[in-house]
C-alpha cells in the first residue's frame, strides 16, 4: 500500500483562534454564574479541628460557605483512580476532617462575584492538628516501597557488566517539575436540559463526566462532560481535579451554576506534576563500542496516599541493542499531593539519565557519540524479541547530523572556541515513545448542500487534532474545510477516550479515514456506479436525499469488540506498544549546539536540531510546531526549571510563573525540524504514529552533552546552573 504525503496545510481552526472566538471551558456564558474559590490548607499533614466561617458569610455577596461537613457523601470510586485504568490520583479533598498534603481544599466560598469569593476565602479561619511529615524523597521519614514498581530484564546483565571492557557508573538527579498549561484548570457546573454539564478542561471529558457521576451517586446519564477545546494539558488534565466534584455538588446543593478558575500558585499543590526522581545508570561496552550491558535502577517519589506507576525503566531498554538488560524501578512515598503524567512522564528522565550515560560511555570508549549510537542499532525489541513496525532512527541521526554539521564538533571537550571567547559545544541524544492506539466512535454526516458534520472521540489541546480530523476526510472524499463542523470533546456527540500518550493522532485519523471510505461506499452503493472526480455532495445530490450518515466504530489491534462498551462508559482502552506480531515506537534524534560564556558560565542554545520517525506527517505545520515545543520544554528542562519545595512548612516556594523559571524567546535560538515521513501501515491504516511527546524525549540530553562538549564539566542533575560551570 503507498500513500502520497499529505499536502501541507494550515490549520483548520486557525483563524477562529487568532480572533478568539473558540470558548475555552471557562468562557461559557451562562445565565445566573456564581463564583467560587477554595481555601487551601496551610499545614502539610494533620487534621481540621475547627472552622471559622462566620466572617466569611458576612461578607457582602457570599451565598454559602461549603465544608467537609457539607460534601462527606462524595464517594472515591474506580474511575476517580486513575485516568489510564491503573491506580492513580483518587484521594479527594474535603471529604473528611484529614488533611493530607499543603494546599488542599478545606473550604469552598460561593458568591455572586468573584471579588466576593475572593475576600470571603481570604476570611475563613482553620485550626488543625498539624502532624510530622516530610516532603522529599531524602528525609528520614520518607518511605521507600520495599518491592520494585517495575522491573525489566533479559539475558545476566550483572555478569555482562562486570566482563566488560569500558564501563560507566554514573547517577543521574531530575527535579521537580510542574506542567503549568496557560488556560488554568477550571470547573463550571450548571443544569442544563435535565443534564448536570461539566464545562472543564480536559483530556479526558468521558472518563471525566463517567467518575463524577458515580462521586456524586449520579446516574451517568445525568452528567454531560464537555470540553471542545482545551488551552494545554500535558497530562495534567486527564483526570478529575481536586476542585471538580465540589463545584458541581455545589452547584446541586445551591440549584445554581456554579464556576471555579483555580488561582495558578493553588495549582502547583492540587494538581498533578513531575515527580523527583534519581536515576543509576551502569553500561558496559567490548571495543569496538557494542553494549554488552545496561543495568538501570530509579527511585521516584510518590504520595504517602495514592498510586502513580514508576516506569523509567520501560524505554531505554529498547533504544540500542544491549546484550543484556537489567532494570528497577522504585517508588518512595511522602508527604504531597500525588504526582502524575507530565508530558514524556518517564520517558523524559529515562532519556535524560541513559542518554547522558551513553555520552559518558563514547568517552570512555574513545568514539563518536553519534557513531556510538548507530553502531547500536537494533530492529528488534530486545525484551520482548518482537521486530518493530517501523525504525528509522539511524537515518534520523545521519541526516540531523548533516543539519547541524556535526563534524564541527571538538572531540576534546572545552577546545572549539568562538570569536567573542565563548566555549561551543555540540550534543545528540534520541528518543521513544510507544505507539498506542485507543478505540473510537465516529459518526459521519454529508449534507447534499456540500456541508459535513463529523462528531467523533478525541480532544482539541492546540496539538492540531482537527487538522488531522479534515485532512483524512480531504483526501477522501475532496470536501471543502470551510464547509467542516468538528464535534471532539463532548459525550453528548460522541463516546471521548482519553486523549494522551501520544495516541490521540494515531486513534483519530484512523478513525476519520474509516468514515469517509464507509461513507464513499455507501455513496457508490446509492449511485449505482463507482464515485466520479466529482465533489461527493453533488452526487449526493443526484440521488435526491438531504443527507447520508454513516457510524464507525474503530477497534485498535490487538483488541476486540469490547473495548467500545469499555469506551462508551468511559473506561480506558488503548493498547501497545506491544502487539500481537511487533513493537511499535516512533523515534526521534536530537542534535544541540551551545555557546557557554566562560565569565559567567550563562549558556545559550543557539541551534537545535530535530529529525523525527513519526510514520506519516499528517500536518507538517502542526507537526514541526510540537516538535519545537518539546525541543523548547527540553532546553527548559535542562537550563531552568525545577519546583522548590519548603522542607519546614510542605508548599512550593516559587508556585506561579514569576519565579518557576521557564524560557522565554531571548533563550530559544534556531530549531530546525525535519522528518523521515515513512508511514507505518502496519500500524493503522493511515501510517501514523504519535509525535507530541516523543518531541521532548532527548531533548534536555541533547544540551546537557553539548555543555560538556563546550566546559568539560559534567553536570548530573538539572537544570544546570550558573553556579555549575563557574
Amino acid at each position: 500500500m503507498t500513500q502520497e504525503r499529505t499536502a501541507d496545510r494550515p490549520r483548520v481552526d486557525a483563524h477562529e483562534k487568532v480572533l478568539g472566538r473558540p470558548l475555552y471551558a471557562a468562557d461559557q456564558p451562562i445565565t445566573g454564574l456564581l463564583h467560587a474559590m477554595t481555601v487551601p490548607a496551610t499545614i502539610a499533614r494533620g487534621r481540621i479541628e475547627a472552622i471559622e466561617v462566620t466572617a466569611a458569610t458576612n461578607v457582602r455577596g457570599v451565598v454559602r460557605v461549603f465544608t467537609h461537613e457539607d460534601f462527606s457523601q462524595i464517594k472515591t470510586t474506580p474511575a476517580t483512580r486513575g485516568a489510564y485504568g491503573r491506580p492513580g490520583k483518587g484521594y479527594q479533598p474535603m471529604t473528611s476532617p484529614v488533611v493530607r498534603h499543603r494546599g488542599e481544599p478545606v473550604a469552598l466560598v460561593v458568591a455572586e462575584t468573584l471579588e466576593a469569593a475572593i475576600e470571603g476565602a481570604e476570611a475563613v479561619k482553620v485550626r488543625y492538628a498539624e502532624e510530622a511529615f516530610s516532603v522529599a524523597m531524602e528525609d528520614d521519614r520518607a518511605a521507600r516501597e520495599p518491592e520494585p514498581e517495575s522491573q525489566l530484564s533479559s539475558g545476566d546483565a550483572e555478569a555482562a557488566f562486570a566482563s566488560a571492557n569500558h564501563r560507566v557508573d554514573v547517577e543521574y538527579l531530575h527535579p521537580q517539575q510542574h506542567h503549568n498549561p496557560i488556560e488554568l484548570i477550571s470547573t463550571t457546573a450548571a443544569f442544563e436540559d435535565g443534564q448536570l454539564r461539566i464545562y472543564e478542561g480536559t483530556q479526558a471529558a468521558a472518563a471525566f463526566a463517567g467518575g463524577l457521576a458515580g462521586m456524586m451517586g449520579l446516574e451517568p446519564t445525568r452528567l454531560r462532560g464537555v470540553s471542545p477545546y482545551t488551552g494545554g494539558g500535558f497530562g495534567q488534565k486527564n483526570g478529575i481535579q481536586e476542585q471538580s466534584v465540589l463545584v458541581a455538588s455545589a452547584a446541586s446543593l445551591l440549584g445554581r451554576p456554579v464556576k471555579l478558575v483555580m488561582p495558578r500558585a493553588h495549582l502547583f499543590h492540587t494538581a498533578s506534576y513531575r515527580p523527583r526522581s534519581r536515576h543509576r545508570v551502569r553500561l558496559g561496552a567490548d571495543e569496538q563500542g557494542r553494549l554488552l550491558a545496561g543495568l538501570y535502577e530509579t527511585v521516584q517519589q510518590n504520595s504517602r496516599y495514592d498510586g502513580f506507576g514508576c516506569e523509567h525503566g520501560a524505554n531505554p531498554p529498547r533504544m540500542y541493542g544491549y546484550g543484556a538488560w537489567q532494570g528497577r524501578d522504585h517508588i518512595v512515598r511522602v508527604d504531597t499531593q500525588t504526582p502524575g503524567h507530565q508530558r514524556a512522564p518517564h520517558e523524559h528522565p529515562s532519556s535524560y539519565a541513559t542518554e547522558c550515560a551513553i555520552d559518558e560511555l563514547a568517552e570512555v570508549i574513545g568514539m563518536d557519540p553519534v557513531e556510538l549510537r548507530i553502531r547500536n542499532d537494533a530492529q528488534n525489541d530486545l525484551i520482548t524479541g518482537k521486530p518493530f513496525s517501523s525504525r528509522h532512527l539511524v537515518d534520523c541521526l545521519r541526516r540531523g547530523a548533516e543539519l547541524i554539521d556535526w563534524g564541527r564538533r571538538a572531540r576534546e571537550a572545552g577546545s572549539l572556541v568562538a570569536e567573542n571567547g565563548d566555549r561551543i559545544g555540540f550534543g545528540v541524544a534520541c528518543g521513544s515513545y510507544k505507539g498506542s492506539m485507543t478505540a473510537a466512535v465516529t459518526t459521519l454526516r454529508l449534507s447534499a448542500s456540500g456541508r459535513c458534520e463529523i462528531s467523533t472521540s478525541g480532544h482539541e489541546m492546540g496539538q492540531g487534532i482537527r487538522s488531522v480530523i479534515a485532512a483524512e476526510l480531504i483526501e477522501i472524499l475532496g470536501l471543502d474545510p470551510s464547509k467542516l463542523d468538528i464535534r471532539i470533546g463532548d459525550t453528548g456527540h460522541a463516546p471521548q477516550h482519553i486523549t494522551a500518550g501520544s495516541w490521540g493522532t494515531g486513534s483519530v485519523a484512523p478513525a476519520a479515514r474509516s468514515a469517509a471510505m464507509k461513507l464513499r461506499e455507501e455513496l457508490s452503493v446509492l449511485t449505482g456506479a463507482p464515485l466520479s472526480e466529482e465533489p461527493v455532495h453533488v452526487q449526493l445530490a443526484r440521488t435526491r436525499r438531504p443527507f447520508l450518515e454513516v457510524t464507525v466504530n474503530t477497534i485498535p489491534l490487538g483488541k476486540d469488540a469490547q473495548v467500545i462498551e469499555q469506551l462508551r462508559r468511559g473506561i480506558p482502552s488503548t493498547t501497545g506498544p506491544e502487539y500481537p506480531e511487533f513493537m511499535a515506537f516512533s523515534w526521534i534524534a536530537h542534535f544541540a549546539e551551545v555557546h557557554v560564556e566562560t565569565s559567567t558560565g550563562r549558556v545559550r542554545v543557539k541551534r537545535v536540531v530535530s529529525v523525527a520517525d513519526c510514520g506519516r506527517v499528517m500536518n507538517r505545520r502542526t507537526a514541526e510546531s510540537q516538535v519545537r515545543g518539546g525541543v523548547v520544554w527540553g532546553i527548559g528542562a535542562a537550563l531552568r526549571e525545577a519546583g522548590e519545595t519548603d522542607p519546614r512548612f510542605g508548599g512550593v516556594l516559587n508556585n506561579d510563573l514569576a519565579e518557576y523559571v521557564v524560557p522565554v524567546n531571548a533563550d530559544i535560538g534556531a530549531i530546525d525540524v525535519d522528518f523521515i515521513d515513512r508511514p507505518d501501515f502496519k500500524l493503522n491504516p493511515s501510517g501514523v504514529k504519535g509525535l507530541g511527546e516523543v518531541a521532548m524525549v532527548g531533548a534536555a540530553a541533547a544540551v546537557v552533552n553539548a555543555v560538556y562538549n563546550a566546559t568539560g564539566r559534567r553536570v548530573r542533575h538539572l537544570p544546570i546552573r550558573i553556579e555549575d560551570l563557574l
